[in-house]
């Protein structure tokens, strides 16, 4: 199938099913306690792993998100060897990733308060492309300007202000361009 090509319901349906039929398998060989819920967001198949006693599922999270990372990672591999397709299958535990795209929200809109009050670009601290991406999503809907600087995986984002009406045009243009770079290495964060 072409990238282009949208993923029919069905299509996100069974990637969501072969992904919380193994991460089922994963929880049993482990022996973690915890529920398996299943959809699509934004044309895409999510599952997350719940929990009433988060205390063994918290383990599956790991510092910074790395475990559940790498469990998103390897369960894209175990949909795309049934399917024989590249899934851009989102997998959460226990809503660390709502969390995180909270956290990330709160980080620009604090930078972007820096900026009107200071009328001075300010720097974040170096993040992935995912969290880049959110960053950028939320300036934007903020009327500022975001820029993504340097080699990852020192990769930052700069806000500022947008410089004028004039600029606008030029400004989203590039905003657009560095944007869509940070969400094409995206795919392989989420």
């Amino acid at each position: 199938m072409a990238q282009d090509d949208a993923k029919t319901i069905d299509q996100l349906n069974e990637e969501a099913d072969i992904a919380a039929d193994y991460l089922e398998g994963l929880l049993d060989i482990v022996d973690y306690e915890g529920d398996i819920e299943m959809g699509v967001r934004n044309a895409r198949p999510v599952v997350q792993i719940v929990a009433d006693d988060d205390t063994d599922i918290k383990h599956l999270i790991g510092r910074n998100g790395e475990v559940v990372d790498a469990l998103q990672q390897l369960t894209r591999l175990a949909v795309q060897q049934k399917t024989g397709e590249r899934s851009h299958l989102i997998v959460d535990v226990d809503g660390f990733l709502k969390r995180k795209r909270q956290h990330l929200r709160d980080i620009a809109l604090d930078a972007m308060d820096e900026v009107r009050e200071t009328g001075e670009s300010v720097d974040l601290d170096p993040m992935n492309s995912f969290e880049r991406k959110i960053v950028h999503d939320v300036v934007r809907e903020e009327g500022f300007k975001s820029r993504s600087h340097g080699e990852e995986p020192h990769r930052y984002v700069t806000i500022s202000m947008k410089a004028s009406a004039v600029d606008d045009d030029a400004d989203d243009a590039e905003d657009a361009d560095d944007a869509s770079a940070d969400r094409g290495a995206a795919e392989s964060d989420e």
